[in-house]
């Protein structure tokens, strides 16, 4: 087949590593002009303009890793060469539990790795393919193909560049990220994409550290991430002994955005939190100022009709232009990759019926990706419930929050079994609904929840946004 992918991102490149490997010819059209850098240093200033999300934290989950060391093992090892390294997990158990080997502990292992590196890795190796083009700095500003109908989908048979030329093609892939207008690209075959939309209410920042030479990481004991309810945080190991920090908070917080704004108030910031303040403590040199992105959205794109028939053949989208989850759970490059090998296996399975192709592809999805859109929505949901209850003069301390404050949060420490049940949702091996569906998981975290006033007080994760202030003020 003779493939074009829009955008040569994350998930462009991934459905071009995808479908080269399967015998197909791959066109890469990237609107940035942007030249391979030499190395992962360089490719950590690379001009990407049309992804600025690069120098932000990112998470290379378990699913990500395990589908590179099953499927494209040649990736794994140049990531490995370029200086990204393995989180093991079960590795980094709570010291005093129980640590007897389990059945799927190989695959709980996640990749330490910054965005700009696993991007220039996947392009070096995917741009060298014999069956792949990449034009570099080209804009795609028209679908070519034939109008819905009454009776039949809209059909794509190729694109129009910017400089009018026309790449012809059996499969148009949409990766240009959750700012492209693809809605606005394919209107004119007469075809209307529904988007379901949420805001996630937050706007986040984020700052990127080196260790000196002489240090180490500090200890870490699984995902470094928690909520103050007026403030998220998150630590994200890099390659190249390279971390950052992310902040997020309300969009409409204007007092603390602007305290955080500034580098040496986000310092002072990461020292107010215990869970952050170690790796500003003199062990690391910052490399980046502060990074801030704001108007991020939950958005799920259908391409069928209520009944499952395409809208549109010949055309298909991966990645945040399908469907974009709130960036701050870290799932968007993994499901990117995961919707890339799902393209390339609905293709295999109908080379040659591309309406069947289609409705294949976007079952897959509906499975494996679409839940995880409708849990990030949910969970946006509960937060910013939390973050307003105070100003209304009501609690939030609502049963769901105390079950996981008091009962599977304190279960994770001494449960390994509960532990590993939470790891495998948060890598994406198990559904966003698994721990809740688990009635052995289920019966651990109540046991600990019931004995929640024989414990000590749990320790406070940071402290109050009036305190914070002030600390942020002084």
């Amino acid at each position: 087949m003779r493939i074009v992918v829009i955008g040569a991102g994350v998930g462009g490149l991934g459905a071009a590593l995808s479908l080269s490997r399967r015998g197909h010819h791959v066109t890469l059209v990237e609107r940035d002009a942007t030249p391979l850098p030499s190395d992962a240093r360089g490719a950590f200033d690379w001009d990407r303009r049309g992804a600025p999300q690069v120098r932000h934290s990112h998470a290379f989950l378990a699913r990500l890793r395990n589908l590179l060391r099953d499927r494209y093992p040649d990736v794994l090892d140049a990531l490995h060469e370029a200086g990204a390294t393995e989180m093991d997990f079960i590795a980094m158990l709570p010291e005093g539990m129980d640590r007897t080997p389990m059945d799927g502990d190989a695959d709980l292992v996640a990749l330490a790795c910054r965005r700009t590196t696993f991007e220039w890795v996947l392009r070096r190796i995917v741009t060298h393919a014999r069956d792949v083009t990449l034009l570099d700095g080209c804009t795609v500003v028209a679908l070519i193909g034939g109008l819905a109908t009454a009776d039949a989908p809209a059909v794509v048979r190729g694109v129009e560049l910017e400089d009018g030329r026309r790449i012809d093609a059996d499969l148009v892939v949409a990766a240009g990220g959750r700012r492209s207008d693809l809605v606005s690209l394919i209107a004119p075959l007469g075809v209307e994409i529904v988007e379901s939309t949420e805001d996630t209410g937050i706007i986040y920042f984020s700052r990127f550290f080196e260790l000196n030479a002489d240090a180490e990481y500090p200890e870490q004991v699984g995902p470094i991430g928690g909520d103050l309810g007026y403030l998220k945080y998150g630590v994200f190991l890099g390659d190249n002994r390279t971390f950052s920090i992310t902040f997020a908070i309300q969009a409409d917080d204007d007092e603390l955005r602007a305290q955080l704004l500034d580098p040496e108030t986000f310092l002072r910031c990461a020292g107010a939190v215990p869970a952050t303040v170690h790796h500003v403590d003199g062990r690391a040199r910052s490399i980046t100022g502060v990074n801030v992105m704001a108007r991020l959205l939950n958005r799920s794109r259908r391409f069928t009709d209520d009944s499952g028939r395409p809208l549109v053949t010949g055309f298909s989208a991966v990645g945040d232009a399908h469907t974009c989850t709130n960036p701050l759970y870290g799932r968007g490059c993994s499901l990117a990759m995961v919707q890339a090998e799902l393209l390339g296996q609905s293709v295999d399975e109908f080379p040659d019926d591309p309406i069947a192709r289609a409705r294949r592809f976007e079952e897959l999805g509906d499975a494996e990706v679409l839940p995880w859109y409708r849990a990030s929505v949910a969970q946006d949901r509960v937060n910013r419930q939390a973050a307003d209850a105070p100003a209304d003069g009501q609690s939030d301390d609502d049963p769901l929050r105390s079950i996981m404050r008091d009962g599977l949060f304190p279960a994770m420490r001494v449960d390994p079994v509960v532990l590993r049940a939470f790891l495998r949702m948060f890598n994406l091996l198990q559904a966003p609904d698994s721990l809740l569906a688990d009635v052995d998981v289920i019966s651990r975290v109540m046991m600990v929840y019931q004995d929640r006033d024989k414990r000590p007080a749990e320790p406070p994760l940071g402290p109050d946004r009036s305190a914070l202030l002030a600390l942020l003020r002084a």
